[in-house]
């Protein structure tokens, strides 16, 4: 048995709920914070069969993309007053996921 932790952007994170949901997989979802942008994501455990991995991270692959983002960087504190820099463009989105061996499994 696996466990998979996917982190996945909370943009992303109803279809890839309903997709999992429809092939036959449960998880338990917590929402979280984090990365550059301190903008919300999704924090998906599902408790599968070793043999039903690769499905599930399909579908990981198949909903969660990468996408561009403008965004405008913090004041600066340098020179004669607040300075703005340049909006720049970063990528969001996508997922990363942790797939770990699960010693023992026990439902009550």
């Amino acid at each position: 048995m696996k466990l998979i932790m996917a982190i996945v952007s909370s943009d992303d994170s109803r279809d890839v709920l309903d997709r999992l949901t429809k092939a036959g997989f449960r998880a338990t979802v917590i929402g979280t914070t984090g990365g550059f942008l301190r903008e919300g994501n999704t924090t998906i455990f599902l408790g599968i069969e070793d043999q039903k991995v690769s499905a599930a991270l399909d579908i990981l692959q198949q909903v969660c993309r990468r996408r561009s983002q403008w965004v405008s960087p913090l004041p600066t504190l340098e020179g004669p007053g607040l300075e703005m820099a340049e909006p720049i463009e970063v990528s969001v989105g996508g997922a990363v996921a942790f797939v770990m061996n699960v010693e023992q499994f026990i439902q009550a």
